[in-house]
């Protein structure tokens, strides 16, 4: 029988601060154009999870290969020049620019300009940066932010913030999106909209690993669900499979009330 694809595979990973093991020999396979939301307690391992997954720390043992090349180990700008692109659980957005400048700062990794054609102006410059700038403005278009071009980022709303960090992510055109909390402090609406984006971007062959708290978005937008607890996994399977696994129950709303839950969810 013939494997199924896998994009990213990650391998007996595993961080530890000190004495404490925050992630402890988790093992993932990423299909290719699918969602696959992490999910978990507070405390969980999740951010420590992504973090290690775009390069940000340092796995203590294990192995991370997208397709089929070992990053583990490797510097941050290895992850990104990878493939991998990410947003984070805190706004990381450049204050003191425009929205489209924002997003043509995730194009430097695609842009192959030389620093002497930098400092000459040559005509090749000059359409390497119109073209990286109609690429960011179709991207802010993509994620529901045309018109909002010129903004200066800090006279945008939080919502669309959140949107803009999704678009400055895509304009390095990664083979993996890691979005960490995108829901994060939205209301409704706004949780509405990224749902909304998420999808289009799963239909357009975006693969998306996405860590969040919102359950409703999570069990919406999902093909696959991880769920980590004390920095293991725990269960994993569709949000159907998952969402009537009884240990899942239990971690999220303790053992006095996972059997009544589990019910519930039998019944839904």
């Amino acid at each position: 029988m013939t494997a199924a694809p896998c994009l990213l595979h990650v391998s007996g990973l595993s961080k530890a601060f000190g004495g404490v093991h925050a992630v402890a020999d988790v093992e993932m396979r990423i299909a290719p154009g699918a969602v696959h939301s992490v999910i978990g307690p507070n405390g969980a391992g999740k951010t420590t999870l992504i973090n290690m997954l775009s390069g940000v720390y340092r796995p203590s043992a294990g192995s991370i290969r997208l397709d089929g090349i070992e990053l583990a180990g490797q510097p941050v700008h290895r992850f990104a020049a990878g493939g991998i692109g990410r947003t984070f659980q805190n706004l990381q957005v450049f204050f003191n620019m425009t929205a489209l400048e924002n997003v043509m700062t995730g194009r430097h990794l695609r842009e192959r300009c030389s620093l002497a054609a930098s400092l000459l102006r040559t005509r090749a410059l000059v359409r390497a940066e119109a073209e990286c700038r109609a690429v960011a403005r179709d991207l802010l278009r993509q994620v529901g932010l045309a018109g909002f071009e010129d903004s200066p980022s800090d006279a945008m709303p939080y919502g669309a913030l959140k949107r803009l960090e999704i678009a400055r992510a895509l304009a390095a055109q990664p083979k993996l999106l890691l979005l960490d909390e995108p829901a994060a402090g939205l209301n409704a609406t706004e949780a509405r909209e990224i749902d909304a984006l998420i999808q289009r971007l799963a239909e357009g062959g975006t693969t998306i690993v996405l860590v969040e708290h919102n359950m409703a978005l999570v069990m919406e937008v999902s093909d696959h669900v991880f769920v980590m607890d004390h920095g293991r996994k725990l269960a994993e399977g569709t949000p159907a499979e998952v969402s009537r696994d009884a240990r899942v129950i239990e971690a999220y709303l303790g053992s006095e009330t996972a059997p009544a839950a589990q019910a519930e969810a039998a019944d839904a």
